[in-house]
């Protein structure tokens, strides 16, 4: 795993018994020391080594067309319209951060097949990563940002760019999606973490948008958002422990010079 991830995700492996190896986080995806690299060296020296490859794997997207955006139709489907909190009874946006892609891709498919074609897919990518379009909102190279998770310096093969599955972009930073962390534990009682942030943060931008706002105008549109991670994994990074003990305002945590996974 590269060395920003948290302690917590090493831990949890080794607890199961995991043997774990640290890979440098400023080495390229496609570097023979990267932990893809890394992971690819290993799966030809170990006895029977097996990659499962989120990052190739059909079975990725898939998984979430079959599960998640099923799961996430019925609860909109089975939540009824009332005078007070009219409802279309539909997915009319559904929001993600884009890691692999597999997920904003599987459910985006599930909403679009049968559900409701026209539903709005928006996928939020963090600033430093190059997998957002069109290519105008990217930066010209990668760049170092703090949230995990979402974002990579090249394109997973399981992540649909087509317009078709993802019909808008958005690009966050880090303070917007940490700020937005902090304002779903103090208003909302969910302990999320940094990809949480960047996906409300990247939805309330979308909503003032030319589109976003006709949306966010007309009453009874359900707007979906996925809260991918928990903060469980995250408890003794910095920028937790600042908001949770420290006694004045919390601080955004600054950009490091880690990449992102």
């Amino acid at each position: 795993m590269p060395n920003k991830m948290s302690q917590e995700k090493e831990a949890l492996l080794r607890a199961l018994g995991a043997e774990v190896v640290r890979t440098p986080d400023d080495e390229p995806w496609d570097s023979a020391r990267s932990h893809i690299g890394v992971a690819k060296r290993l799966r030809q020296e170990i006895r029977y080594g097996v990659i499962l490859d989120q990052y190739g794997n059909v079975n990725n997207p898939l998984a979430h067309e079959c599960t998640t955006g099923p799961e996430i139709i019925a609860a909109v489907v089975s939540t009824p319209s009332t005078p007070t909190k009219p409802s279309s009874l539909k997915v009319d946006v559904f929001v993600a951060g884009a890691g692999t892609g597999g997920t904003v891709t599987g459910v985006s498919r599930a909403l679009k097949k049968e559900h409701n074609p026209e539903c709005i897919v928006v996928g939020v990518d963090p600033i430093g990563s190059i997998l957002a379009l069109p290519e105008r909102l990217n930066d010209e190279s990668p760049k170092p940002y703090v949230v995990e998770g979402i974002g990579y310096d090249f394109v997973p093969q399981v992540l649909s760019r087509d317009p078709a599955d993802i019909d808008h972009w958005v690009k966050t930073d880090d303070g917007d999606a940490f700020q937005a962390v902090q304002r779903l534990m103090k208003t909302e009682g969910l302990l999320v973490g940094g990809s949480s942030g960047s996906a409300l943060s990247g939805a309330l931008a979308w909503l003032k948008t030319e589109r976003g706002q006709k949306v966010a105008q007309t009453e009874g549109l359900n707007v979906v958002i996925l809260l991918a991670d928990g903060i469980r994994n995250y408890m003794s990074k910095e920028w937790f422990l600042d908001f949770a003990l420290g006694p004045g305002p919390p601080r955004i945590p600054q950009t490091t010079s880690d990449k992102g996974n």
